[in-house]
C-alpha cells in the first residue's frame, strides 16, 4: 500500500487529481459577493453543522481569514 504525500501548505504546490478536476468541472457555481453560489452555501451549512455552530464564513484564503480573527478578537472594525 503506498501512501501518498499530500501537501496543503498552498493550493499550486498540490496538483488535482483527475476526481478532483472532475468535481470542479461538475460544481455549481454562482457569484458568492452576490451571494449566489449554491456550493458556497452548501460548504458553510456543513461546516456550521459539524462544528456544531449557528454559522460558517467561507473565505478564499488564509489571509483573509487571520485579518477576520485579528480584527473579531481586536475589535479592529
Amino acid at each position: 500500500m503506498s501512501q501518498e504525500h499530500i501537501d496543503l501548505r498552498s493550493d499550486t504546490v498540490t496538483r488535482p487529481t483527475p476526481a478532483m478536476r472532475q468535481a470542479m468541472v461538475a460544481a455549481e457555481v454562482g457569484d458568492d459577493v452576490f451571494g449566489e453560489d449554491p456550493t458556497v452555501h452548501a460548504l458553510q451549512e456543513r461546516v456550521a453543522h459539524v462544528l456544531a455552530k449557528e454559522k460558517a464564513l467561507y473565505v478564499a484564503s488564509g489571509c483573509m481569514s487571520n485579518q477576520l480573527a485579528l480584527k473579531a478578537h481586536t475589535g479592529g472594525w
